[in-house]
């Protein structure tokens, strides 16, 4: 990968490790990866397969839609990435297989939303992922990061910081329970209607056959 071996050339290497559920990606993501794209050697980008949530689109299409949304951004520094391989539903299998690909010349920081600040510190041995990344909070709407929260990370050796950064008022959920078209772009839109991935009577049915 000619983008890695020349991160391996330098002294460190920033790379930031941005998971999102992206069903679908909206604006708010895109959003978050300009900003991070500024401030990081690499951004590398994936769908997540989280545990913690059912009935998603597949990762094969949520990929997709990643792809797409950063097609848009067209960030300066060509530093945005989709790395399907880093998806994993423990955490600390994605960062090790990070290290894997970037070597341990890398400071990595791994994002997180203000949503799961509270549940981070109960993720399969979180201890070894605040080891090897820092952890860099995304602030969000509706939530209240507690203080609470952050000394518990700290706690297990946590090091973390809030995004100075203020993000569009949509969500994935705005999208598949309100059909907030503004809540996604244009290509994405495209995407979603071609392959018509949230049609309603798709997913009711989906859900009926699965209690059978």
């Amino acid at each position: 990968m000619n983008e890695e071996l020349k991160f391996l050339t330098r002294k460190i290497a920033k790379v930031v490790l941005f998971g999102t559920s992206a069903d679908p990606p909206t604006t708010g993501h895109q959003s978050i990866l300009k900003w991070l794209s500024s401030r990081f050697d690499l951004v590398a980008v994936w769908a997540a397969d989280n545990p913690y949530k059912d009935r998603q689109i597949s990762l094969d299409d949520r990929m997709e839609m990643l792809r797409l949304a950063i097609s848009e951004i067209n960030p300066p520094k060509n530093n945005l990435k989709v790395y399907p391989e880093l998806s994993d539903r423990r955490t600390l299998n994605t960062v090790n297989k990070a290290r894997e690909i970037w070597g341990d010349r890398v400071e990595y920081t791994l994002v997180i939303g203000a949503d799961l600040v509270r549940q981070i510190c109960t993720w399969y041995r979180v201890e070894e992922i605040f080891q090897q990344t820092n952890l860099l909070i995304i602030p969000r709407s509706n939530y209240q990061i507690s203080i609470d929260d952050l000394q518990a990370i700290e706690k297990l050796g946590g090091k973390w910081s809030i995004a100075n950064l203020n993000t569009p008022n949509v969500s994935s959920s705005n999208y598949r329970l309100e059909e907030k078209r503004e809540a996604i772009s244009h290509v994405v839109a495209r995407y979603i209607e071609e392959k018509r991935l949230y049609d309603r009577q798709l997913l009711v049915l989906s859900s009926s056959k699965a209690s059978r």
